[in-house]
């Protein structure tokens, strides 16, 4: 049995061995940043800190072992006056030359800055030995943020971003960074990508205005630009599916493609309504896949399961995944199509 719920500040041990799988700069490996995050998380939940500061932190658990083996992750606003959404914008310099009949196209990329910015997804990741589950854990995790994106429309921003991990050196470094942010900053880039999570002034006060051509990179560095890592094309293929496309922007640090979609154009969030349920025996393979969820004073929960539709407006679910909402027959959830 798996469900998604939301976090706890009990969960830092096992969240943070989570978080050791990949250590990103939004689930970083680090015991003081998780604490921090689980916190937050909480009194996100709880609508404790304002909605531009609320980021909520989802856990996979396997319920028979009592074990978080996955998480994914909400940020109400990733974009303020204190803490603005940083990128390169990657733009065309055109240049045509009468004298010597010689026309150009001119990659470039341009420092930008969002001080009201969009929602962002991030944060998710799945133990190794859990994927390719017949439950379908990772669209699961996935696909639980923007159910519950749909469950608290008025939270949150009518663009959603993702920014995805392009090729990385075997050692986790950035190509792009090395030979650009490195020079910028005299830093290397676990250090700035650790530090822009709190601090984006050093960005703002280093990085030139002005557009860099990136023909004067070398070629390694210029292929790989907006470019998807290979254990994230199925990320982007789930987020193309769904609705979003390439922004045009990159991420500073690493080159990674920013991804985005006008909020009520996701598809899950389009679809996603609230349902009554109903007890049935058996949902075989044969029937469609849903993201169910419920939020109620005991929590959120969710979870993917196999489901039964009816003429009446119901929804077929079995006793199991009754158990893992919480909830009984007759029950009001919110599900949507996967």
């Amino acid at each position: 049995m798996f469900r998604i719920r939301q976090s706890y500040r009990e969960d830092v041990d096992q969240v943070l061995a989570v978080a050791e799988h990949l250590d990103t700069v939004n689930l970083p490996a680090d015991r003081a940043s998780i604490e921090k995050i689980v916190a937050l998380s909480a009194r996100s939940f709880a609508g404790e800190v304002p909605v531009v500061d609320r980021e909520f932190l989802f856990v996979l658990e396997d319920i028979k072992h009592k074990r978080i083996i996955g998480t994914s992750m909400v940020y109400a606003q990733h974009g303020t006056k204190r803490a603005p959404h940083i990128f390169f914008r990657v733009e065309k310099d055109e240049r045509y030359s009468y004298t010597l009949d010689k026309y150009f196209v001119h990659q470039t990329l341009r420092i930008g800055y969002d001080y009201n910015g969009p929602t962002e997804i991030g944060g998710l990741i799945l133990l190794p030995e859990y994927r390719r589950n017949n439950e379908a854990l990772g669209k699961a995790l996935s696909y639980v943020r923007f159910l519950f994106i749909r469950m608290n429309r008025a939270m949150f921003r009518d663009q959603v971003l993702s920014e995805l991990l392009p090729p990385l050196e075997t050692d986790g470094q950035s190509r792009l960074w090395e030979v650009l942010g490195r020079h910028f900053t005299g830093l290397s880039y676990q250090e700035a990508d650790r530090l822009s999570k709190d601090n984006k002034e050093f960005i703002h006060a280093l990085f030139p205005d002005d557009p860099i051509h990136t023909e004067l990179l070398p070629a390694e560095v210029r292929n790989i630009i907006g470019q998807v890592g290979e254990e994230t094309k199925g990320v982007e293929k789930m987020l193309r599916r769904i609705g979003f496309e390439y922004a045009g922007q990159i991420d500073p640090f690493d080159g990674g493609p920013h991804f985005s979609c006008r909020t009520d154009e996701i598809s899950i969030v389009q679809e996603a309504k609230e349902v009554v349920t109903r007890l049935v025996d058996d949902a075989d393979g044969e029937r469609p896949w849903a993201i169910l969820g419920v939020q109620s004073k005991a929590g959120f929960f969710a979870t993917g399961a196999r489901v039964v539709p009816s003429d009446d407006g119901t929804v077929g679910i079995t006793a199991d995944t009754h158990q893992r909402l919480g909830v009984k027959a007759g029950a009001s959830v919110w599900m949507a199509f996967g």
